[in-house]
């Protein structure tokens, strides 16, 4: 018996190895996020924005890091949850606060306040969710994910530091109507892709490639001009993602849906 128990001791060892590589990744988007605060605080903004785009870069990555190597646990579910409170929910708060939001006095706290509510709700959501079979709803999140969120109340910053002119904007109205649209976004039903399950043909591989090296090129040279046409793009998949979802439960009426429609996949 003793051999038995340590084989799985060794297994355990190998888990806990696994793990680490994720956590570390979740954790150091923590310091990122608080970061982006503490340059926001000095009047940094540039740096401010920057620090959340890692920081939305690294979210994106410890999950499909830890999935790679069967290094997923509750603990990594947790820690990432926390993750995305402080880095897409408390900084980009504070930050659009000390950019404009403190000009307009308390209105301007009570839209922080409903912001980072409407933030933790979602991924309270999320965290109460139960795993379901897969389905064509896999391709679509419910509400926007809290990444997006963080970056959609930036926008009119973003938008600022870009340079560009496409639009002259009062920033004392857009900035209040940014956070009221993406704080309803957050907590609502409406869908939105996923892009999780994308089947990419191997013939396309080459230009897959070639597209995502010249968008962070593009972004290393001209960084708020690209995010800025970057979040204009997603805006404009908005409706698409919905009427293709409306298009796809005509075509599959008869799936069972528990609770009309709460089994959408709300992954962060």
């Amino acid at each position: 018996m003793q051999p038995q128990k340590n084989n799985f001791k060794v297994i355990t060892d190998k888990k806990n190895a696994r793990m680490l590589l994720p956590n570390m990744l979740t954790l150091f988007g923590v310091c990122i996020g608080l970061t982006s605060i503490r340059f926001a605080l000095d009047g940094k903004f540039e740096y401010a924005i920057i620090a959340i785009i890692f920081a939305a870069l690294i979210d994106g990555l410890d999950g499909r890091i830890a999935r790679l190597i069967k290094g997923t646990s509750k603990v990594g579910k947790e820690l990432d949850s926390l993750t995305d409170m402080i880095s897409f929910g408390v900084a980009p708060a504070f930050i659009m606060y000390f950019w404009k939001l403190n000009t307009i006095g308390r209105f301007g706290w009570l839209l922080c306040l409903v912001y980072v509510i409407c933030v933790a709700l979602r991924l309270a959501r999320f965290n109460i969710n139960s795993s379901h079979d897969p389905s064509w709803r896999d391709n679509f999140f419910e509400g926007v994910p809290s990444p997006a969120g963080g970056i959609l109340v930036l926008t009119p910053l973003i938008y600022s530091l870009s340079g560009l002119s496409f639009f002259k904007i009062n920033y004392d109205i857009i900035v209040p109507i940014f956070f009221v649209l993406t704080s309803f976004l957050l907590i609502s039903k409406f869908p939105s892709y996923s892009f999780k399950k994308i089947v990419i043909p191997r013939k396309t591989t080459i230009f897959l490639l070639f597209g995502i090296v010249l968008f962070f090129g593009l972004l290393l040279i001209y960084t708020f001009n690209v995010i800025t046409i970057s979040v204009l793009i997603y805006l404009t998949l908005l409706p698409i993602s919905f009427i293709h979802y409306q298009r796809l439960k005509k075509q599959n009426k008869n799936e069972k849906v528990q609770d009309n429609d709460d089994d959408l996949e709300d992954v962060l």
